[in-house]
This record gives C-alpha cells, structure tokens and sequence, in this order.
C-alpha cells in the first residue's frame, strides 16, 4: 500500500513539474534597459537573437515553428502611452505590467553614399503568454528599433528606441522595409491588412523614419489595398520622387489600381468604403478598371497630400 501511494504521490509530482516546465517564465530585469541612450558594442558577425538578449535580457526560449523570442518583466519600469494605429483598444502602455514577449521581426542591412555600413534590428513586443502565442485579434505588435554603425570589426549602436508604435493585427507588426528617402536618409514602410470575419481586409501603409530626434510615423496612407470582397479590390504601390529639387524627405507618389463589378455587389457580406475619387462611379456604372495616383509632400512634421488626385477610367461599362 506504501509503495502504490508512494508511486502516485511521484507521478503527481513529475505531472506538476513537467506542466510547469511548460509554462513560459518571466525574467525580471531593470528599468535602465529602457534608456534611450544606451551604449552597445557587438563584434561581428552581429548575431541578432544574441543582440536581442542584451537589449532586453529576459529567458530566451525557441519554441516550434521558429517561435523565438526572449520573456522578460519590469516592475521599477513606468509604463508609457504608445499608439496602436488599430484603434481598437486605445492606446498600449508598455512596458506590459503582465510581461513582455520580445521578437526579431526584422535584421536591415544597408549602406550610405560613403560607404558606411548600418545595421537596424527591429523588434516586436507583445503581451506575456505562459504559452508563447500572440493573441488578440485587433492589438498590433508594439515596434522597437535599435541602428548600429559598423567600426571596424565591431557594430556600434547609434540609436535605441525600445517601442515606436504597434501596428498589425493578433499582436504581431508587419515586417519593416528599408525605404530611400533623401540624400543618405532612410525610413521604413509597414503595411498592416486588418479586418473582421468575412468583411473586407484593408490596408493602410505608413512610413517610419528618423524626425525631431526619434523615429516615429511621418506617413498614413488610407485605401492602400482592399481585398475579400467579391465586388471590388484594389492594390497600391509606392515611388520616391528623386527630381534633384529635395535633399531630404522627398516626395512620395502612391499609384492604387483596382477594379468594380456592380453585378458582384449581392455577394458582398459588408459594405465597402471606396476611394473618394470613385464613389460616384460606383453608383451610375456597372463596372470599371481604375488607377488613383496621389502625391504626398513632407509639411511640418508628417507627409500630407497635395495637389487633387489623378484618376484614370478603363474598360467602361
């Protein structure tokens, strides 16, 4: 009888271990991992999930399906206000008081006129999970930067920014691409599709680059791409204007091409928001091929539309 309640009592124990070896643990870190004006020397070749791990040193763990990333907490850290371009659910104020997920969402290689060559690592932060997922639908993946300089043999950090803003859905930020926009200037383009079950996936883009002393969202471009829906679709693409008249900032032309099918409209699930520029079309033609061409000019402090859109019509009906 001793040794059945002796086997039972192990087989509880090693259960109750082997649950919580599964569980995602939290390291506990300092709130100094936040300054922004941390120094950083990696030899190279800079290994970024190595570099990660001194940016934010948390427990790293490599889970299936390449789901790598380091699980940290700050509890001297003061949360701040950073925009979730969602909307949904206000503001994100991290670092998360629950835990934080750290990911490599992005390794950039680029060089300048001179033959400088920099290095920008960009990372994605989400929610703790004891499981290691992303979850919730609407929240994007908060967006950190960190750009290193090469000297030498060794990649110096000239800037760290651990959050910028969130953008994506389900807790993830779509992937950064390096964008030229000056003379030895660049940012980077994200653009996030989101929409509800069966209803249309919009998507927006926007452009981050270096502005007043910090990276931060100078672009939005609405009705960038449209899809899911039967009766209409529309995709963009983007141009640096290089006319030797702006050093930097230059400007940005976005060209939309679509298509309208009115006879497609009973299958829609939900209604659509279409382009400004076509809307009127919609309602007296059957259908119809398009192309918007939008200029945008940095004023101020962020890019702005100027001029009226070129609209062209094909394929009539």
């Amino acid at each position: 009888m001793r040794l059945i309640t002796s086997c039972i009592i192990f087989l509880i124990f090693t259960s109750l271990c082997t649950a919580q070896d599964d569980i995602v643990q939290l390291k506990n870190v300092k709130d100094t991992i936040l300054n922004t004006k941390r120094t950083l020397q990696i030899n190279d070749p800079l290994d970024a999930v190595k570099t990660m791990q001194k940016l934010f040193p948390g427990k790293l763990y490599n889970l299936s399906d390449h789901n790598t990333f380091v699980s940290w907490n700050c509890k001297t850290c003061k949360p701040n206000a950073f925009t979730d371009v969602n909307g949904e659910e206000g503001d994100q104020m991290f670092p998360y008081t629950n835990g934080v997920a750290t990911r490599i969402l992005a390794n950039i290689d680029y060089s300048d006129s001179k033959g400088n060559e920099f290095k920008v690592l960009a990372f994605n932060h989400s929610v703790y999970d004891e499981d290691g997922l992303q979850t919730s639908r609407f929240s994007g993946g908060l967006l950190g930067l960190a750009k290193f300089a090469k000297n030498g043999k060794v990649w110096e950090m000239r800037s760290f920014q651990p959050a910028v803003a969130a953008f994506g859905a389900f807790a993830q930020c779509p992937t950064p691409k390096l964008l030229q926009i000056g003379e030895d200037q660049y940012g980077f383009t994200i653009l996030p599709v989101n929409g509800g079950g069966g209803g249309p996936f919009e998507g927006y883009l926007y452009l981050i680059a270096g502005f007043d002393g910090k990276y931060q969202p100078i672009l939005e471009v609405n009705n960038y791409q449209l899809t899911n829906v039967e009766s209409t679709s529309w995709s963009s693409s983007y141009t640096v204007v290089n006319d030797n008249i702006k050093k930097h900032f230059r400007d940005i032309i976005i060209k939309t091409n679509g298509s309208f099918n009115k006879a497609a409209q009973a299958n829609d699930e939900f209604e659509v928001n279409f382009p400004d520029e076509i809307i009127a079309m919609t309602k007296t033609k059957k259908q119809f091929n398009f192309e918007i061409e939008r200029r945008f000019s940095f004023k101020g402090k962020s890019y702005k539309m100027i001029d009226k859109p070129i609209v062209k019509f094909s394929k009539v009906k």
